[in-house]
């Protein structure tokens, strides 16, 4: 657990307020990112944490904006330099989240988001007790083979069977989103955030 190493600042006659630890999950495709990325721009407390990944670079996406992009023989000297607070293996392919990097933020007061795997979002809640996860969940498995289509997305038989797996962990959480309507799911979003903003205290609402 880590929280020893981000309380450090106690006890030192330090009294600077720590920055929350927001871990965002859910089913690929279901508008964790969307929901995200449209709080940043209307924050400026907040800063999204970037994730390494073997993945292949998309067209549209900068190397060090939605992630760094790495080999894997990279990647895994990473593990063994213990450079991660997480990592997963999602679709054949690695992803991790830099610890050093996630620390540093919190302890300079600024609320960091995690956009991570189920899997991965409860590894971080082991580790950092102070997390709030948020699971975002579809309106129906059909909506969202829609919206994965609709993204071009290839291997949709495959990502779907996942999503069962992750959905029967979602109780896990301490909050739970549907993405039905974006507005509706957008204003719990931000609703959430302000409450844990408030009273540094996750309650679980699913």
């Amino acid at each position: 657990m880590l929280n020893n190493e981000a309380d450090s600042s106690q006890g030192s006659g330090v009294s600077k307020k720590k920055g929350h630890l927001f871990v965002v999950s859910g089913p690929s495709g279901v508008g964790k990112t969307t929901l995200i990325e449209r709080f940043l721009k209307e924050d400026s407390f907040s800063r999204f944490s970037i994730s390494y990944t073997t993945r292949k670079q998309r067209a549209s996406e900068v190397n060090g904006r939605e992630y760094y992009f790495v080999d894997r023989d990279t990647f895994h000297k990473m593990i063994t330099e213990s450079h991660f607070l997480e990592w997963e293996e999602v679709h054949g392919q690695l992803y991790g989240t830099p610890q050093k990097e996630v620390l540093h933020a919190l302890q300079q007061g600024i609320d960091l988001f995690l956009d991570i795997d189920v899997n991965g979002a409860l590894k971080v809640k082991e580790r950092y007790r102070n997390a709030c996860l948020i699971f975002v969940e579809p309106r129906s498995q059909d909506d969202l083979m829609k919206r994965l289509a609709l993204r071009g997305e290839k291997e949709i038989s495959l990502r779907m069977k996942r999503v069962s797996q992750e959905m029967e962990k979602k109780y896990l959480f301490q909050y739970c989103i549907i993405n039905d309507k974006l507005e509706v799911a957008y204003r719990d979003f931000f609703k959430i955030i302000e409450d844990v903003r408030r009273e540094d205290n996750g309650k679980n609402h699913c």
